[in-house]
C-alpha cells in the first residue's frame, strides 16, 4: 500500500501540504491531479522517502522502500550506463536474473536504442527507458511524476498501458499527471488543492 496520514510539509514558510490523507491499495492505479505548484511532486517525494514530512506518516516507509519504484520528473537515469543497462539495474541490485529488458524496451518503441547512452537519445526516449526501469522488477509500490509529459500520443498510450498492467499485476500505483489519458486509465482520480487531497 501507498499511504499518507495527516502529512504536513512547509517550504520557506509556505505550507504546501496541510494534513494530506490518501491510500492506494495493491492492484490499484490512482492518479493525482492539481494545478502546477499545488504540491504533487512534494507529496510523491515524501511517499517514496526522498523527503520527510514535518508532521504525519507515510508508507511504504523505510522497511519496504526496496519494494518501491520511483519515476521522478528528473528521470534519474545513470549517464554512464546504456538504456538497456539502466533498465536492468534494479534487477542486478536485487541479485535477480536479468530478464525481460529487451522485450520491455521494444514494447515502448525504443528497443533499437538499447545500446545508446541517455545523452544520445531524446528526453522522451529517456522517459520511456526510466519507465521501463521502474516496472522491470515488478515493485509492490510504484510512484510516477508526470510519466507521459514528454511523450507523443502513441508513446503515451504504450506508457499508460504499462502502468495499468503494473497495477493489474498487483502493484499499488500512484501517478501525478495532467494527462487525461492517464486519468482515464485510473481506478480513482484524486485532486490536490490548497494543501489537501480530495
Amino acid at each position: 500500500m501507498i499511504e499518507a496520514c495527516g502529512v504536513h510539509r512547509t517550504f520557506g514558510g509556505v505550507s504546501v501540504l496541510r494534513g494530506v490523507d490518501l491510500a492506494v491499495r495493491a492492484g490499484e492505479l490512482v492518479t493525482l491531479s492539481g494545478p502546477s505548484g499545488s504540491g504533487k511532486t512534494a507529496l510523491l517525494s515524501l511517499l517514496c522517502g526522498f523527503d520527510l514530512p514535518d508532521r504525519g506518516s507515510v508508507l511504504p516507509g523505510p522497511a519496504s522502500w526496496s519494494a518501491c519504484a520511483v519515476l521522478p520528473q528528473s528521470l534519474g537515469l545513470a549517464s554512464e550506463l546504456t538504456l538497456e543497462e539502466n533498465v536492468a539495474l534494479p534487477l542486478r541490485l536485487a541479485g535477480r536474473e536479468v530478464a525481460g529488458v529487451t522485450e520491455l524496451l521494444a514494447e515502448l518503441g525504443i528497443g533499437h536504442l538499447a545500446a545508446r547512452f541517455p545523452a544520445q537519445v531524446s528526453f522522451g526516449q529517456q522517459q520511456r527507458a526510466a519507465l521501463a526501469r521502474a516496472v522491470i522488477a515488478r515493485p509492490a509500490a510504484l510512484l510516477a511524476d508526470e510519466p507521459t509529459a514528454h511523450l507523443d500520443a502513441v508513446s503515451a498510450v504504450a506508457a499508460v498501458g504499462l502502468l495499468r498492467r503494473a497495477a493489474d499485476e498487483g502493484a499499488a500505483v500512484l501517478i501525478a499527471t495532467h494527462h487525461d489519458a492517464v486519468h482515464e486509465a485510473a481506478d480513482r482520480v484524486l485532486v490536490l488543492a490548497d494543501g489537501q487531497v480530495s
